[in-house]
């Protein structure tokens, strides 16, 4: 199956919907986006341009297998993430990213993730991950990583 984002024209998610892969072969048998595109205009009265096809296993810019384990072949890697509703299409960076978490914050185009403009949270220790004690929180008026414990 196929998956292909319906774009707004301010390029916002406003739906995903799944094709048939039969639906998108070319006159040489092989899968192609144009020919999803052409099949989705013309059964959803939406302009193919604004059909942007999307991966399942895509997040973060990283490809995955089936049981979420990191695949070896990143190749797959399709447009940052499985688009969502909501999420916005940069054509310019080729990815859907998420709506952006807090103001400070900015986006990895490499990663199609929003980050903290001091980074990604510190580490937990191993007991703090074994035992689910503590997790980090961002704190956007001190503009830090706050360690929050359950």
């Amino acid at each position: 199956m196929a998956h292909f984002a319906k774009i707004s024209d301010t390029s916002q998610v406003l739906s995903v919907l799944t094709l048939d892969n039969k639906d998108m072969l070319n006159a040489a048998g092989i899968e192609d986006e144009s020919v999803g595109q052409d099949y989705l205009q013309s059964h959803n009265n939406w302009p193919r341009n604004m059909w942007i096809q999307t991966s399942y296993n895509t997040r973060d810019g990283k490809h995955y297998k089936s049981d979420n384990t990191l695949s070896d072949d990143q190749s797959k890697a399709l447009r940052g993430n499985y688009a969502g509703l909501g999420y916005t299409w940069d054509e310019d960076n080729n990815i859907f990213y998420r709506k952006k978490p807090y103001a400070s914050w900015v986006l990895n185009t490499s990663e199609a993730r929003w980050q903290s403009p001091i980074g990604d949270p510190p580490a937990l220790t191993e007991e703090e991950i074994t035992t689910n004690s503590s997790y980090h929180e961002w704190n956007e008026s001190n503009q830090s990583w706050d360690k929050k414990d359950y």
